[in-house]
């Protein structure tokens, strides 16, 4: 089997077993402020167990491909948004879950204007911007108890753009 990954373009049908792409594509659901503002209604749903939605600001060092992909992670109790503060792209990696482990990951590279909303329990890479400056809005759970579960890939994949 071969260890290597073709980052693919970020689409909703790509993405959908994992979770919901965060993007304003097509006309607003909704026309609100007398007619001054979209409103793309209600395109993720968060989920959380014990405890409660929270906005945490991130900044990753960004990094470029190819690249080595040795550790996925999830988080059990709570689903996790990632939106980009700027245009710039970022790196999507997500696995399905094979037994309690990661299966065979996937990847895709955002187009600008595009986040991403991980359902709960979904294999995924770390945060991963291609460009500077890599800061994000995460909104996740905030709350008690252990809700990271790291898995280490051992050979790693190597992560190409297509």
């Amino acid at each position: 089997m071969s260890r290597t990954i073709a980052a693919q373009p970020l689409t909703q049908a790509g993405f959908a077993p994992f979770g919901e792409v965060l993007e304003a594509a097509g006309a607003p659901d909704r026309i609100i402020n007398r007619g001054l503002c979209g409103r793309f209604h209600d395109r993720a749903g968060l989920d959380f167990g014990d405890g409660r939605a929270g906005i945490s600001l991130f900044q990753a060092v960004p990094r470029t491909l190819p690249l080595e992909l040795d550790l996925l992670e999830r988080h059990p109790e709570g689903s996790q948004a990632f939106v980009p503060m700027g245009p710039e792209p970022f790196l999507v990696v997500v696995a399905p879950d094979d037994g309690g482990v990661p299966g065979r990951p996937l990847a895709f590279v955002t187009a600008p204007g595009q986040g991403i909303n991980l359902r709960r329990g979904t294999w995924h890479g770390v945060l991963t911007p291609l460009h500077p400056p890599g800061l994000f809005a995460v909104i996740d759970r905030i709350g008690p108890g252990a809700n990271l579960q790291e898995h280490d890939i051992n050979p790693p994949y190597t992560i190409t753009q297509t």
